[in-house]
C-alpha cells in the first residue's frame, strides 16, 4: 500500500476565482473522513482559461490557504482544464491493454491537435464498440506537457508534493460516484459551473461518454446583470447571488446566460443518440461555485424535463460539523466537489 492507513491527502482545486483545498483521510471501514477544508480569497484574474497568469499570487494563495487552515498533509492531487486539455473517445481495433499502449499513441496523433511529443497522454479502454464487436472504445486524455509541468512546479513552489494531476471533469465525476448510487441505465450530466468555465461530463454506468469545457460561468451571469441593469460588478454579483435589496429580477438574465450551456447539452445528447452510445440525459447534477445561482437548476430542469439538483459531495463522507463553524454545509459542499474528487484519488488508480 502506497499510503499509510491514516495518511491524508489534499485535493487542490485551483480555479480562476478561488483556490479550494480539501483534506481527506481514509477510514478503516473503507470510507473517508473530511479532516479539513478551505477556500482562498478571490484571485483577481491570476488564472484565465486554466492558464496561470500570476504565478507568485497563486503560489502565495496556496501557501496562505493551507497555513491558515492548519493543513498538515503535504501530498497533493491537483487538476487541469481548459483549452490545453483534450478528452476524446475514439474507436479502434480490439487489442489487449499491453498492445493498445503503442496503438493508442499512433491513434492519438490523428486526434490531438498538438505535436504528440508536447502532450502528456493517458487512456482507458471503455469496452467494446456498440456496433462492432471487433472494435473497442478508448477514452483518450491529452494535456499539454508545459501546462501539466507548470501546475506541478507551482505546487512544489508552494512547498507541496504533487502526486497526481487529474482533469477537473473527472474529479467531479469521482466525487459524485463516491456519494451517489447511480443506476446502470441513468444518463447523468455532471455540470461543474465555476467562475469562468463549466466542465460538462455526461456519464452512464461510470463511463464518461461526452466531456467538454465551456466558457460559461458565474462571471457570465454577473456581466449579463451589469449590462441589463447598469450595475457595478459588486452590485451585479450581489443581485446574481440573490442578495440584492433592489428587488431586481435577474432570473431572465441568468437563463439567457445559461443558453449556451443548454445548447451544448442538447448537441451532446443528439450526438450520443446518433452514435447509438447513450440515450437522453435522465439526471442533471450541478456543482461548483456558480451552480447555486438562483434560477440555474430550475432553468435546466425545465429545459430538459428531468431533475436538476445541487450535488452533495459530502453525502457519504464523515465530518465534524464544527469544521463548518455554523455555515450551511450545503452552501459550501458543492464548491468543494472537485477538491473532494481529487482527494479521493490514490496512486496506482486508473481513472
Amino acid at each position: 500500500m502506497l499510503f499509510g492507513k491514516k495518511q491524508s491527502l489534499v485535493g487542490l482545486d485551483i480555479g480562476s476565482h478561488t483556490i479550494k483545498a480539501v483534506e481527506l483521510e481514509p477510514q478503516s471501514n473503507k470510507g473517508y473522513r473530511l479532516v479539513n477544508w478551505g477556500i482562498s480569497a478571490p484571485l483577481a484574474e491570476a488564472i484565465v482559461d486554466g492558464e496561470i497568469m500570476d504565478r507568485q499570487l497563486v503560489t502565495d494563495a496556496i501557501t496562505n490557504l493551507l497555513e491558515s487552515r492548519g493543513m498538515k498533509s503535504r501530498s497533493v492531487v491537483a487538476a487541469v482544464s481548459g483549452r490545453a486539455v483534450i478528452v476524446k473517445k475514439i474507436t479502434m481495433n480490439k487489442l489487449s491493454a499491453e498492445d493498445a499502449q503503442q496503438a493508442v499513441y499512433w491513434e492519438a496523433e490523428q486526434h490531438v491537435p498538438y505535436d504528440i511529443n508536447d502532450v502528456s497522454l493517458d487512456f482507458e479502454i471503455l469496452g467494446p464498440a456498440p456496433n462492432d464487436p471487433k472494435q473497442m472504445q478508448v477514452l483518450l486524455v491529452a494535456a499539454k506537457k508545459d501546462m501539466v509541468m507548470s501546475f506541478s512546479d507551482l505546487i512544489r513552489e508552494a512547498g507541496l508534493q504533487p502526486l497526481i494531476v487529474d482533469v477537473d471533469s473527472f474529479a467531479a465525476q469521482n466525487a459524485l460516484a463516491s456519494n451517489y448510487d447511480f443506476g446502470a441505465e441513468e444518463v447523468v450530466a455532471i455540470l461543474n459551473i465555476g467562475a469562468e468555465m463549466t466542465n460538462i461530463n455526461i456519464t452512464q454506468a461510470g463511463v464518461p461518454y461526452f466531456t467538454k469545457d465551456l466558457q460559461v460561468g458565474g462571471h457570465t451571469f454577473i456581466e449579463g446583470a451589469q449590462r441589463k441593469f447598469n450595475l457595478s460588478q459588486s452590485e451585479a454579483a450581489a443581485a446574481v447571488r440573490g442578495e440584492s435589496g433592489a428587488g431586481l429580477d435577474v432570473v431572465p438574465v441568468i437563463e439567457q446566460s445559461c443558453e449556451p450551456l443548454a445548447t451544448a447539452l442538447e448537441r451532446a445528447q443528439a450526438y450520443l443518440r446518433t452514435a447509438g452510445e447513450a440515450g437522453p440525459v435522465t439526471r442533471i447534477m450541478l456543482c461548483g461555485g456558480a451552480a447555486m445561482t438562483p434560477g440555474v437548476p430550475e432553468f435546466l430542469s425545465r429545459r430538459f424535463g428531468v431533475g436538476a439538483e445541487i450535488a452533495n459531495p459530502l453525502a457519504r463522507i464523515g465530518y465534524d460539523p464544527a469544521l463548518f463553524a455554523g455555515q450551511d454545509v450545503m452552501k459550501v459542499a458543492p464548491l468543494l466537489t472537485v477538491g473532494i474528487g481529487l482527494a479521493l484519488r490514490r496512486l496506482g488508480e486508473k481513472k
